[in-house]
């Protein structure tokens, strides 16, 4: 029995050693003292944001304090990398079911997002959104949390939407590393990551509004926020409570469609009461509760080109979160596409005048929902990047 499991032991570290003999640093592999770094060289500093003291019978505890890296640039004569050049830093919040690491490199070890945008010249900060990761909170009662997602569900959502067929659009996908099929190396490794989440939206916005606020004012530059999915809701939150601190809000299909949520078959459920979030919002002219802004459906319903809820005319607007300028990059093979002109349209409906990218319609194919992690993921953060300088040279 002993031999047989020394002998298994042997065998995997053989897999593992002929992996590396062969030159392969992808995915996991790439741990080994063997394989060099392909992220962009900077320095790393943390801190926690925010929070509050609440009374248990054990005592004082903190809660609601946020998760803060700092990613610095170095300049690198060798490498003609710049250190700082750019004046404003970028914020990164993940979406739901992951946390910051989202943005480092990839499943398969190809360098992330926070590695372009730090090789362009600006500060990057990753935030674990509240309640989250490395800001899980201390009020358990108030934040209870429920498993990450199924091999499953990861499959038929983001990774393999082309195998069950949803929505048309899905067999456009073909741009996830890997088979996206569980039992692949970069499958596994990107559902490891999935982790448990909290359902409280409430108290969970709450808590962001109040630290990310506060983190914003520390940073002594307006900065671009960038987030994926659900976490979108944070930069809409922070849009509304503190513009000024606020240079662009960029979102990678960004999760707060106005009041509904869309299931894999025709209609949905209700959500984001206050039309792009679950706390209240500073509408013009202002409202007491959510009841108070009335809705109304547009469009056919159809899997391809869903129906979507807006006001009914004449519409209160959100000039806070509209005097923010605001960019939706959307794959054209992602369920969003089916659903993510709700969002735009309702953003022009409350006063702004966002920007829309469909990748599909300026020649990037392929792409389902994570298209920070997708195999062209670079060419999109070049997108997002031409984006802030045309925003930046006005």
């Amino acid at each position: 029995m002993v031999r047989l499991s020394i002998a298994s032991v042997l065998a995997l570290g053989g897999t593992a050693a002929q992996a590396l003999a062969s030159g392969n640093c992808t995915g996991v592999n790439a741990i080994s003292t063997k394989c060099a770094s392909k992220e962009t060289a900077h320095t790393r500093d943390f801190f926690y944001v925010g929070g509050r003291y609440i009374e248990t019978a054990a005592g004082n505890v903190t809660v609601d304090q946020l998760y803060v890296e700092k990613l610095t640039p170095v300049s690198s004569g060798r490498s003609r990398r710049r250190g700082v050049s750019a004046a404003k830093p970028m914020i990164f919040f993940h979406g739901g079911g992951t946390t910051g690491v989202t943005w480092l490199n990839t499943p398969d070890n190809r360098p992330g997002w926070a590695s372009y945008f730090l090789q362009q010249g600006h500060i990057v900060y990753i935030v674990d959104v509240t309640a989250i990761g490395r800001s899980t909170e201390n009020d358990i009662a108030n934040f209870p949390m429920v498993s990450g997602s199924s091999s499953e569900g990861i499959e038929k959502g983001f990774t393999a939407v082309e195998d069950y067929n949803t929505y048309p659009q899905s067999q456009l996908h073909t741009q996830w590393p890997g088979t996206g099929r569980k039992g692949d190396p970069t499958f596994e490794q990107f559902k490891k990551a999935i982790i448990p989440l909290s359902t409280s939206w409430v108290p969970q916005e709450l808590a962001l509004r109040a630290s990310g606020c506060e983190l914003l004012s520390l940073l002594g530059e307006k900065a671009y926020l960038v987030s994926h999915s659900i976490g979108a809701r944070g930069p809409i939150l922070l849009s509304n409570d503190c513009p000024q601190h606020i240079a662009g809000n960029i979102n990678l299909e960004g999760t707060t469609i106005p009041f509904w949520s869309y299931g894999y078959d025709l209609g949905g459920t209700p959500a984001n009461p206050w039309g792009l979030a679950n706390t209240p919002l500073n509408y013009d002219p202002p409202v007491a509760s959510a009841e108070e802004l009335e809705t109304e459906v547009v469009g056919e319903e159809t899997l391809a080109l869903r129906s979507c809820h807006q006001q009914k005319e004449p519409a209160r607007k959100l000039p806070k979160i509209a005097s923010v300028p605001f960019l939706m990059v959307t794959g054209d093979a992602s369920v969003h596409i089916t659903y993510d002109h709700c969002l735009v349209n309702y953003l022009k409906q409350v006063g702004g005048q966002p920007d829309w990218i469909k990748l599909g319609e300026i020649g990037i194919h392929g792409n389902g929902h994570f298209l920070h992690l997708e195999k062209n993921s670079l060419e999109i953060a070049e997108v997002v990047n031409e984006w802030i300088q045309k925003r930046e040279s006005m």
